[in-house]
């Protein structure tokens, strides 16, 4: 059976929604910014669960409260992972090469933590981004079902990352090589999991594998958390009840910077149906010019209107 953390996270009693976010010290100022749209976003039961670098804990202890939760890395991780802080990697005794990299890593960390989730729908935030209007598990439901968001052939040639993922991700389910041509895309902001279908997801590479799930998926070079749950559900399970193609996420992931102007324009241009904004902290707006844009925002749109961020 899949092992789950003895003091990891915990749910809220009669709450159908968490908020999950990994971060850590360079982005706490993102990251107060997100928790706060949380708090005033979401409903008095969901809890947003903060993971961070066990060096950095005491950066994130003002964010406690009861509706955040501020976790350590290592509670998600086996004993067999070994941090090396300077170079961003770990080592896992279990499996010393390839070394596990920071990101592969951190995508370890978002499949623990939602696997310890009792909750029927776990939404994987990143700091860099922002609820903007209310959000709660009806959000990402269709014809009353939870969705999987799927993209049908949108990981053409000119996505060969993605491809990676696809074999990366097949490989670890047991499934066969990708075919010819383009595929489904399943990577989305934000992107909502169910923890049961997590918890399914990881026994199922373990049975494959033959090894510790965090093992089998800390030796992948490329390795997509997101694609890996939409292939599970989509091929393995026998696809989802429901499905949806369109994110119900602004998101401006290029590393080139928005101004006040540029941001406010993003969000006016948006749908009602966008719930979440995602500015790439890889971007380089000055944390001044994203506050305002999108304090300038919720004090003139509907549904959006609980607070201002300061």
């Amino acid at each position: 059976m899949v092992n789950l953390p003895v003091n990891g996270a915990s749910s809220s009693p009669g709450s159908d929604l968490a908020v999950v976010t990994p971060s850590y010290a360079p982005d706490r100022e993102l990251c107060i910014d997100l928790n706060r749209s949380v708090l005033e976003m979401t409903g008095p039961g969901v809890v947003h669960h903060i993971i961070v670098p066990d060096r950095d804990l005491g950066v994130f202890a003002v964010l406690r409260g009861p509706r955040t939760e501020v976790h350590a890395a290592s509670e998600f991780l086996p004993s067999s992972f070994i941090r090396l802080s300077r170079f961003n990697v770990w080592i896992n005794a279990a499996h010393p090469w390839p070394p596990v990299r920071g990101w592969i890593a951190q995508q370890i960390l978002k499949l623990a933590v939602v696997a310890a989730l009792h909750v029927d729908g776990a939404l994987l935030l990143d700091s860099d981004s922002l609820l903007i209007r209310d959000t709660n598990l009806d959000t990402f439901r269709k014809d009353g079902r939870i969705a999987l968001y799927r993209a049908p052939g949108a990981v053409d040639a000119s996505l060969p990352g993605h491809r990676q993922w696809h074999v990366s991700g097949r490989r670890l389910l047991g499934l066969p090589s990708p075919p010819e041509g383009d595929l489904a895309d399943y990577i989305c902001w934000p992107c909502l999991w169910e923890p049961a279908v997590v918890r399914n997801l990881l026994q199922h590479i373990q049975n494959v594998t033959g090894r510790d799930w965090h093992t089998a998926v800390g030796a992948e070079l490329h390795f997509s958390e997101m694609m890996l749950y939409g292939l599970y559900v989509d091929e393995v399970t026998g696809g989802p009840a429901a499905s949806i193609s369109e994110m119900c996420g602004i998101v401006h992931s290029d590393e080139v910077p928005l101004d006040q102007a540029d941001i406010e324009r993003l969000l006016h241009g948006a749908a009602p149906g966008k719930h979440v904004v995602m500015l790439s902290a890889k971007a380089g707006i000055p944390l001044d010019v994203r506050r305002r844009a999108l304090t300038s925002f919720r004090q003139t749109a509907p549904g959006s209107e609980r607070g201002d961020i300061q």
